[in-house]
């Protein structure tokens, strides 16, 4: 069941403040009765309309997560002639990358043709938390870890406190596990540059509640149902906290 303005909005009617707008007009009904209650929770089989219009969800929305290699740019066309993801995902369908990973960083990407899905994911007041294994020159000592958790003052702004697991270290390279949620330009290679541990490599583990898991260099999958309902899950409860629309304007 979902509240008949976002089921509009999902079915690509009009956002969800302009469903409301046809509701409140009489302009919709449910199983052949007008609705004028923003109120009204709906099943996604029910019958609506508007304006006499049948209406129904896209229920063929793709979601897929890719490894991305190194190398490769999250673009669907590169005019320097690069590699792009176009050449990882399946014909056929007009798939659009979820944010984006640089192009000398590997990992999971989120693909998807569900619009207001991505428009959620990508909007500044969710900071979605993405984590990363990160390869370091050096031996990343209590010090610099704590720099890390604290916070760090860039040339663009302070970041916030980032979660920090230390996965193996030496005299030469540490491994460790880097948790964000926000999006400045390469900012998990900038923050450990900050500290003088520059990156040697940089892959994305998880975005969210999804998991590279083992999923082979350059593969791809179908998000399991647990991801989706999860992912669901959590953007709807951050759009009530920070009062954002569930839906493209």
């Amino acid at each position: 069941m979902m509240r008949l303005q976002r089921f509009l909005a999902h079915a690509g009617v009009a956002s969800r403040r302009v469903a409301e707008e046809f509701i409140l007009a009489g302009r919709v009904t449910v199983d052949g009765k007008v609705v004028r209650t923003l109120g009204t929770s709906v099943a996604e089989s029910a019958n609506v309309t508007v304006d006499g219009r049948p209406v129904t969800l896209q229920n063929a929305w793709t979601y897929l997560v890719i490894h991305k290699p190194y190398g490769v740019m999250t673009t669907l066309h590169d005019p320097e002639g690069r590699r792009t993801i176009a050449e990882l995902l399946p014909p056929g369908k007009r798939l659009y990358p979820v944010g984006r990973l640089d192009y000398d960083t590997a990992g999971l990407l989120l693909v998807t043709d569900d619009g207001p899905l991505t428009h959620l994911l990508t909007h500044p007041s969710f900071g979605v938390e993405k984590t990363y294994r990160v390869v370091v020159r050096g031996r990343l000592d209590p010090l610099r870890v704590t720099e890390l958790r604290a916070g760090l003052q860039l040339e663009d702004g302070r970041t916030a406190p980032a979660q920090v697991r230390i996965v193996a270290a030496n005299r030469e390279q540490s491994i460790i596990d880097l948790t964000i949620h926000e999006g400045k330009n390469r900012q998990v290679r900038r923050m450990l540059e900050h500290i003088e541990r520059p990156v040697i490599a940089l892959t994305r583990l998880r975005f969210g509640p999804l998991s590279l898991g083992d999923l082979p260099v350059g593969a791809t999958r179908q998000l399991f149902g647990r991801e989706l309902v999860a992912l669901k899950r959590m953007l709807a409860l951050a759009s009530e906290e920070a009062g954002v629309d569930d839906a493209h304007d």
